[in-house]
């Protein structure tokens, strides 16, 4: 099922951040409306974020594609669970995410992780039964719950795409969480919303040129 969104500057949650930080407002200025599909393939989606793990996306894309590729098309637990470690590592996938794959899948197939009760859980909820699964840490959570759930207040401060936006507007290399939570706190209740802004804005390449809050 494909699932689209649409934000602009006539959105609710959209105009009510650019109320809260003027740096950000200038972001969702410059990079104007914003269209997305929700990952709603859970499986898949977090099959996807374990390979990207320390990997480019460009790399981690290639390497989800011959994985596609060997299930036919369609990444889901019983194909995955019939290939064996050495197609796997034939892929390009390293034997760690080899073996975090198959723990996830093993999870999902012995019902120890049950996608379809996420939707009643809370976001802290959804984290801590994620990261049950060894290979699958607090960022593939998030991840989760921004691209996958749409949940509308994660604050991904783990993330390197998000802290190279982040640094870019704020002009700032303090990383810890306490500063970065900090200085997001204004986002609340729609960190997530404005995460996808500092994600669009990378994306479109604005972050190669000095950000300036009053130039046009």
């Amino acid at each position: 099922m494909t699932i689209l969104k649409h934000l602009d500057q006539t959105s609710p949650a959209v105009q009510y951040l650019m109320k809260k930080d003027k740096h950000l407002a200038k972001v969702i200025q410059m990079v104007g409306p914003i269209n997305y599909q929700l990952q709603t393939d859970a499986y898949a989606f977090l099959v996807s974020q374990i390979i990207e793990q320390m990997l480019s996306k460009k790399v981690a894309q290639v390497l989800t594609l011959r994985l596609t590729n060997e299930c036919n098309g369609h990444i889901c637990p019983t194909k995955i669970d019939c290939l064996s470690d050495k197609q796997l590592l034939s892929i390009g996938i390293s034997h760690s995410k080899v073996h975090y794959i198959q723990n996830l899948t093993t999870a999902v197939l012995k019902s120890k992780i049950i996608f379809s009760d996420y939707s009643k859980l809370s976001d802290s909820e959804v984290i801590d039964s994620l990261t049950t699964v060894k290979g699958i840490g607090t960022w593939s959570a998030k991840m989760f719950l921004i691209f996958s759930l749409d949940r509308p207040d994660i604050l991904p401060f783990e993330d390197v795409a998000f802290l190279q936006s982040y640094s870019w507007v704020y002009k700032t290399h303090n990383f810890k969480k306490a500063a970065v939570v900090k200085k997001c706190y204004k986002w609340h209740p729609y960190a997530s919303i404005a995460s996808r802004y500092m994600y669009q804005a990378k994306n479109l390449g604005l972050t190669k040129n000095i950000f300036h809050l009053y130039k046009k």
